[in-house]
């Protein structure tokens, strides 16, 4: 772990960040791991609503900040297992809101540029994972903080059964509701934090333990129709994925609405009504906006709501007689930062619209990249099963990703007709050639990195050049799946000095990928400690 440049790029994004420890503290903790810890080395962001011992809980409200004695229980677990924190990540105030703009410390940007949202409200944990600086982080879920920001910076986001991660030390949003999640740049990095994390605390009234058998070829279904919002390019996104069987959804939708337009509001204010009382010029306008229709809402409102909840609880535990997975876009359509200025609690009622009726209903979620639209816009699923089918859904999430086993969304098409490319400069989401990938069929595995042997090069030509050298480090990269037919015409676009060839990753595979001959390093600048071209480039060409 290079401690000096994850913090230099941690000091450059105020947005992102919102505490971190210094250099000297995270290596001093690295070199304290235990190499032989499940998470050794691995450094991670918390969500600043989640206590860190040390560093304030601000909760995204400076005057509500507060430096805890203890790690919360499952950041403990976390750093008991070897993980390193960095540091604490921003967020919608309050953990209200799925934009990601409702912030005093600033409103991330995806990573995918052109203005558009993070997502929210765990937009800093989402960002720090999906641009490379930590290798996971963690967020929380109420209404779709967990499975949003990951739809809009192309990752994976686990919304585990309520109770299986503590909430210990996590400021309320619903307490009843509230989950800690999970944002890693595969599925596979994902489950082996999840199963660091959950466990049961004793001290926590809300902490559960439960697991259903693992589902290896579950019944998926996906819905009988849907809205989006009039963005076709999601519509056709999403119509890639070949359920097994088409289910109504209606009691799900109806279930997500009560919680933003039902009494669940008023949970909020059962932590939060004595701050926003005493200091309510301390509140965001649009978050006491939010916060204070609570108080519109009676004791007779809430039974009313909890009666209709069970009915269609009962009704969405009749779904899972016919499937054992459900699927559904993540968001329906994505917005960027003006477009939320125009109508922000609008916009967020849809961004939450297939996400929002999870935990009410109590179920776990996992979701995964699908792709782009034709407008470059990431496209995403989520697979939703019953309480305490988080290892079916990891599993159904693992092998969509497996570059060995047919991706869910592609299942006419066999896997041997594609080969994983890795890209680490201008063929990245987003960037200036991406468009060569797209023009082909190449569709996006995720993130990942190299094994720490390579140097990274800004050529004079302006691209990135990637070389192998046994002094390097690990460089962040994305693995593309393209059409075996179209590799040669791909191929011949790209100039001398750059090439194919087999890239090791630092899982311990090998990928096809882009490489520089080591001629060209000559003369050229030297940007490893970036650890990765979108890095590099944030910084600024000074940098």
């Amino acid at each position: 772990m290079d401690a000096h440049a994850i913090v230099d790029t941690v000091q450059g994004r105020p947005d992102v960040w919102i505490s971190s420890f210094g250099p000297d503290e995270l290596r001093a903790r690295a070199e304290q791991v235990d190499p032989r810890l499940p998470l050794a080395g691995l450094p991670f962001a918390v969500k600043d609503n989640i206590d860190v011992a040390g560093l304030p809980t601000t909760a995204g409200c400076p005057d509500f900040a507060y430096i805890p004695e203890r790690n919360a229980p499952v950041v403990q677990r976390l750093v008991d297992a070897g993980a390193i924190v960095v540091g604490k990540t921003n967020l919608d105030q309050f953990a209200t809101g799925l934009t990601g703009a409702r912030s005093p410390y600033g409103a991330p940007e995806s990573v995918f540029g052109g203005g558009l949202i993070s997502g929210g409200s765990s937009s800093g944990s989402a960002v720090a994972v999906a641009d490379g600086t930590v290798v996971f982080a963690l967020g929380t879920d109420t209404a779709g903080s967990g499975r949003v920001p990951a739809a809009l910076n192309g990752i994976v986001g686990i919304k585990p059964t309520r109770g299986l991660l503590s909430t210990l030390g996590v400021v309320p949003a619903c307490r009843s509701l509230d989950c800690v999640s999970i944002f890693a740049r595969d599925a596979a990095t994902g489950d082996r934090v999840m199963r660091v994390a959950r466990g049961r605390v004793r001290e926590d009234p809300w902490s559960r333990e439960g697991r259903r058998p693992l589902i290896a070829e579950p019944r998926v279904g996906v819905p009988e129709a849907l809205d989006f919002f009039g963005d076709a390019g999601q519509e056709k996104a999403f119509g890639r994925f070949a359920g097994d069987l088409a289910v109504d959804v209606g009691p799900l939708l109806e279930a997500g609405d009560l919680l933003y337009r039902g009494p669940w509001v008023a949970e909020r204010l059962a932590d939060l009504d004595e701050f926003l009382t005493a200091q309510p010029a301390s509140v965001l306008p649009v978050t006491r906006a939010v916060l204070e229709t609570g108080y519109g809402f009676t004791a007779a409102d809430a039974f009313r709501a909890q009666h209709r909840l069970r009915e269609l609880r009962a009704a969405a535990d009749r779904l899972w007689e016919r499937i054992d997975v459900l699927a559904l876009p993540t968001i329906g359509t994505t917005f960027t930062h003006s477009e939320i200025a125009e109508d922000p609690i609008g916009h967020n009622l849809t961004l939450g619209r297939y996400t929002q009726f999870a935990n009410l209903l109590d179920m776990a979620a996992v979701t995964v990249p699908n792709g782009f639209t034709e407008d470059g816009r990431p496209a995403s699923i989520t697979f939703f099963g019953p309480a305490f089918s988080d290892d079916t859904l990891a599993h159904l999430a693992r092998t969509r990703a497996s570059d060995d086993t047919p991706a869910p969304l592609a299942r006419t098409r066999p896997v041997d007709d594609t080969v994983t490319l890795a890209v680490v400069g201008l063929h990245l989401s987003g960037e200036a050639r991406n468009g060569e990938l797209l023009d082909r069929g190449a569709t996006l595995v995720g993130a990942a990195r190299t094994a720490a042997c390579y140097r990274l090069y800004h050529l004079p030509s302006g691209a990135p050049g990637l070389v192998r050298d046994a002094t390097g480090e690990s460089i962040e990269l994305e693995l593309w799946q393209l059409p075996a037919a179209r590799v040669g015409d791909f191929l011949a676009g790209i100039a001398a000095p750059l090439s194919l060839g087999r890239v090791a990753l630092d899982d311990g595979t090998e990928v096809t990928g882009f490489l520089c001959e080591a001629y060209a390093a000559t003369g050229a600048k030297d940007i490893t400690a970036s650890g990765g071209w979108r890095n590099y480039r944030s910084r600024g060409p000074n940098s």
